[in-house]
């Protein structure tokens, strides 16, 4: 029977290989975007509205157990505490944490049922700092904390939730960000390229496909065993 992967901001980036990587496996993905995708069945889905969100997944789960969710729509916001705004704060939070928060809300009825596997794209900020990212960093904390009480509260229905937590991945929001420090600083975008590469010990940024099929693996009967963890792929930039 072909299981059914739930998916937040699969349209690009990260997202976007996911769904590539478990539609190539026989998975029926349903992408809940602002904006379609190329891959899976796309459903514009605001995932900052938690109505919207409980009534799509619920409708879903009418006719489709949910085997895996995963909770990928996020944003960054480049800024310290101080120059971050309430409002931005919010916003940030909106997306990163309540669009989580709603999807597992919604999709956990279904999984009960059934088991199942619930995955949130955190990042290598879920364990350390980094300058110039307060909100961003506080919100992957709150996702590696989602799994790790969601492992516990429903391990007894056989649902395993997990946090993977990449580093520093090349994505269209990668290349934005290198785009505006550029801007703004007057760098040659090829050098600061270079100078990421260089700050990660495997010497080179990680590729969304990397990130999928560990997304994949951990959906998998093969980490049946795997729960509550932070799983890391970041070419070794946290293990100094």
């Amino acid at each position: 029977m072909q299981k059914t992967l739930v998916l937040t901001g699969g349209s690009s980036g990260i997202g976007l290989a996911i769904a590539a990587k478990f539609e190539a496996n026989d998975y029926r993905v349903i992408n809940l975007d602002i904006q379609s995708g190329k891959h899976g069945e796309y459903i514009h889905c605001d995932v900052t509205d938690h109505a919207q969100v409980s009534s799509t997944i619920a409708s879903i789960a009418t006719n489709n157990p949910i085997n895996v969710l995963i909770c990928n729509a996020g944003k960054h916001v480049s800024a310290n505490i101080e120059e971050t705004s309430e409002a931005e704060l919010l916003a940030l939070f909106n997306l990163n944490v309540k669009g989580a928060f709603s999807a597992t809300q919604a999709a956990l009825p279904s999984m009960k049922l059934n088991g199942g596997a619930i995955l949130y794209i955190a990042s290598e900020q879920a364990l350390v700092a980094k300058t110039n990212s307060f909100a961003y960093n506080l919100s992957k904390h709150a996702l590696a904390s989602m799994a790790k009480t969601t492992a516990l509260d429903y391990a007894k229905f056989n649902i395993r939730a997990n946090a993977l937590c990449p580093g520093t991945i090349e994505t269209p929001l990668y290349h934005n960000a290198i785009d505006r420090y550029c801007k703004q600083s007057g760098a040659d975008k090829a050098t600061v390229h270079a100078e990421e590469a260089a700050a990660q010990p495997l010497g080179r940024i990680g590729q969304p496909e990397e990130v999928a099929a560990m997304a994949y693996f951990l959906a998998s009967d093969e980490a049946s065993f795997v729960t509550g963890s932070l799983q890391v792929m970041d070419g070794g930039y946290t293990a100094g």
